[in-house]
């Protein structure tokens, strides 16, 4: 296992474990994710907009990024309308690919779903291209998944 994984799920639980507020756990869990992954430049949330069917920009680490993205598009939107997890090697090569910061060349997307639907989804870019490999994908995803318990706990 990386290093940054070993604790990353303890850090987790002890940041949302007591925390009842959805934006104080969406702020610190994306400050977290930010301070452990190695080769990173942008992290954190699109939330789901039903009634206008987009994600909008959520709590962050990086710079400036788009405001609202239409479902479908780009990664984001894409992995949302799938409700499934997608690396992107390069960028570049995305049919549709939503540049925010041209300084990204892969990323990976995974959806987060509260009380069986969705919620938004998790984003994380790096400058490197291939950053994300399987063993980030599975730890990821199941950072998720503790993050969608505590989330349905206290928004449902």
């Amino acid at each position: 296992m990386k290093e940054e994984y070993k604790f990353l799920n303890q850090q987790l639980q002890s940041l949302i474990k007591e925390e009842t507020r959805e934006i104080t756990i969406l702020a610190n869990t994306a400050a977290l994710l930010n301070e452990t992954l190695p080769k990173i430049n942008w992290v954190g949330y699109y939330l789901y907009e039903q009634k206008e069917d987009i994600l909008y920009l959520g709590p962050f680490q990086g710079k400036p990024a788009c405001t609202t993205i239409p479902m479908g598009k780009g990664v984001c939107g894409t992995a949302a309308e799938k409700l499934e997890t997608i690396t992107v090697d390069n960028v570049h090569h995305f049919p549709g690919h939503i540049a925010c910061d041209s300084a990204s060349n892969a990323e990976i997307v995974i959806p987060i779903s509260v009380g069986g639907k969705l919620y938004g989804v998790l984003d994380i870019d790096s400058p490197i291209f291939n950053r994300f490999d399987e063993e980030d994908r599975e730890v990821l995803e199941n950072f998720v998944l503790h993050l969608e318990k505590r989330l349905t706990t206290i928004l449902t």
